[in-house]
């Protein structure tokens, strides 16, 4: 039975393997054999992690998440007050002025996937929903007199211009440069008013 260490090990070089061949050849080039080239293994200890192309996506999938999340929580912590890490975290969305191009590229190509895949959408979906609570839960903490009508619609135009962004700029950057990128979200946030 193989040491836990080495699983570990080799689950973190099939995903690396994995983001890369997402990165650089989207959804269509993400095959069993693409990633045992990338990882420098055989196609065999692929399977064994993951028997099949659906299993390789689900977790491709969650690893996009969750590299998304830990960013969101470091910004969110490294900040202070609400508005702070409100502007941190939406800051940290918004695809061109941090670099990064291939995770707006890969989610891209996910959200196209999950049109046509229910397992897909409901990840798709389950990620949505927690950027969305973590959005409200910081756009209530700056607003707390506000009526839930007004924190949903805040909340999910605020989710919207970062997510349409990040589509925007992995298609055409030149049009959606980093400063206009900012400014979009800078005159979004002015909405939220003076915060105490």
């Amino acid at each position: 039975m193989p040491k836990q260490r080495d699983v570990q090990a080799q689950r973190e070089l099939l995903s690396n393997a994995t983001w890369q061949v997402l990165a650089e050849d989207g959804l269509p080039g993400l095959t069993l054999r693409a990633v045992a080239e990338r990882a420098g293994c055989t196609t065999g200890l692929v399977m064994h992690a993951f028997p099949t192309k659906k299993a390789l996506l689900l977790h491709a999938r969650d690893l996009l998440y969750e590299r998304t999340a830990v960013r969101a929580d470091a910004a969110e912590a490294a900040s202070a007050g609400a508005f702070g890490a409100l502007e941190a975290v939406l800051g940290q969305a918004v695809d061109l002025p941090h670099g990064h191009h291939e995770e707006s590229r890969v989610w891209v190509g996910f959200l196209a996937a999950a049109l046509a895949d229910d397992a897909l959408a409901e990840r798709h979906r389950a990620a949505n929903h927690s950027f969305l609570a973590r959005i409200r839960r910081l756009v209530a903490a700056c607003r707390p007199e506000w009526p839930d009508e007004r924190l949903e619609l805040t909340t999910k135009s605020l989710v919207g211009l970062v997510e349409g962004l990040n589509v925007l700029a992995a298609a055409d950057p030149a049009a959606y440069p980093a400063r206009l990128q900012l400014d979009a979200l800078a005159q979004a946030l002015a909405e939220l008013g003076p915060v105490s």
